[in-house]
């Protein structure tokens, strides 16, 4: 089967930008929401992957991506909507709830390995020898380019003469992260801070800045499965080194990324996953007051825009299995 949409099309959506008054009660500032939980596959991740398969897989007999649940649900739906098969390899700790709704989106999963590093070699090794499309979930150009569009309508929704005086995004492989520079050169905004959140345990980033040179961690031991790569992408580590850029790395603990997803579903009345939790954190767990107080954010705080990545992979089920594996 080969596409028939026109170059046109998109497949991801322009998301709301929310405010919170709750946030924003807590940090002393604005805080504007930019939902790219509301995206047809669940997460930010349609951007960057339609754009790819626009550009590489119009004449492919099928695409592969290794995936922990987000990048593979977002392949699988911009390949049912191309008209192209896809199989998505997963690791043996993603949860069931993402295989059946990767199969639910038509597509083929396979489980190998324990981690995404052990899935993305299996998904080249199918792109080698079934002629497939390899799509990667965060380390390529085109995925950077589809990811920044979340910046400029953000920047079309808060008008001329407003800028955010930081941007909030989580850290896994790195590809929201350069999503959100470009996105940010785009509209002129390269001078605004990010704080670029992990959680112990999957911080490939972190240990790369403090490190000053890319680090392959030897697990994964957060429950934040999603931000679950060993080793950053080159492109982020290299922006994290620019002077011409502020990119403050942070950690939360687990517990820490737990509670914000407990406390954003209660005040926002919107369930996301531990990945999106460690952005939340930032401000629930009184990071953004510790920066101030350090000095490496101003305390007259111009509005927080926050990237909520979403995440396919929550319920109430794991929500509950959570809970027990972090406070049991």
């Amino acid at each position: 089967m080969y596409c028939s949409c026109t170059m046109a099309e998109h497949f991801h959506l322009n998301t709301p930008l929310l405010e919170s008054v709750n946030m924003s009660k807590r940090v002393g500032t604005t805080v504007y929401l930019k939902m790219e939980n509301s995206q047809p596959s669940g997460s930010f991740k349609v951007r960057g992957i339609g754009h790819l398969c626009q550009q590489l897989a119009r004449q492919s007999k099928g695409v592969v991506c290794a995936s922990g649940g987000n990048a593979g649900l977002a392949a699988a739906y911009v390949a049912k909507k191309m008209g192209v098969s896809a199989t998505i390899v997963v690791p043996s700790s993603s949860p069931r709830l993402v295989v059946q709704r990767l199969q639910d989106q038509g597509a083929t999963v396979k489980i190998t390995g324990k981690v995404w590093d052990d899935a993305n070699t299996e998904a080249h090794r199918l792109a080698e020898t079934e002629g497939l499309t390899y799509v990667p979930p965060f380390d390529h150009p085109l995925l950077w380019q589809g990811h920044a569009t979340m910046i400029s309508e953000a920047a079309d929704s808060l008008g001329p003469g407003v800028k955010p005086g930081a941007v909030l995004v989580s850290v896994g492989g790195g590809g929201l992260l350069c999503g959100v520079i470009q996105g940010l050169k785009d509209v002129g905004w390269k001078d605004v801070p990010i704080i670029a959140m992990e959680t112990v345990g999957a911080d490939c980033f972190n240990a790369a800045v403090k490190a000053g040179r890319i680090i392959t961690l030897d697990d994964i031991t957060s429950e934040a499965k999603c931000l679950g790569a060993k080793t950053v992408c080159k492109k982020a580590f290299e922006y994290s080194q620019s002077s011409d850029l502020t990119i403050i790395s942070e950690l939360v603990t687990d517990q820490h990324a737990l509670h914000a997803m407990e406390t954003f579903l209660d005040e926002e009345r919107v369930l996301v996953e531990m990945a999106c939790g460690a952005a939340l954190a930032a401000i629930y767990s009184g990071l953004i007051q510790r920066l101030q107080d350090e000095g490496r954010l101003p305390s007259c705080l111009g509005p927080l825009l926050v990237i909520v990545c979403g995440g396919s992979s929550i319920n109430m089920e794991q929500l509950a299995n959570l809970k027990h594996k972090i406070r049991p």
